[in-house]
């Protein structure tokens, strides 16, 4: 099933609806990677509120897109991560090392919005 993105301003949010196969996360990768070179978006937030799982395989996805969402000029903030989710990474010693999170969608625009301010200030 695929993941919904949205443009906002300099943005785009993708907003996950239900569980994503390993196929639906490449995808998604994919999918990224080509709609912030078309729309030149400086930030990404991908929203994973309501997965109740996060797998080895998804992290590893979800750090990859992250990287290399980063090589292509956006940041990646990932949110909603719920408390059990993050309790069962942390336990399988999964990590989203060098990604940054947040705890919902307000948290993350306001990241990519402190991050753009600092860009502005001193350059990337």
């Amino acid at each position: 099933m695929p993941v919904p993105v949205l443009k906002q301003g300099d943005y785009l949010i993708a907003s996950v609806q239900s569980v994503l196969s390993d196929a639906d996360l490449v995808e998604l990768r994919d999918d990224l990677a080509e709609r912030v070179g078309k729309t030149r978006s400086r930030g990404v937030i991908i929203d994973v509120t309501v997965l109740d799982v996060i797998d080895s395989f998804a992290t590893r996805t979800l750090s990859a897109v992250a990287h290399m969402l980063r090589l292509r000029g956006a940041d990646t903030v990932i949110v909603g991560i719920q408390p059990e989710v993050a309790l069962a990474m942390v336990q399988l010693g999964l990590s989203l090392e060098g990604v940054a999170t947040a705890l919902d969608l307000e948290e993350g625009l306001a990241y990519l919005n402190q991050l753009g301010k600092r860009n502005l200030i001193h350059g990337p």
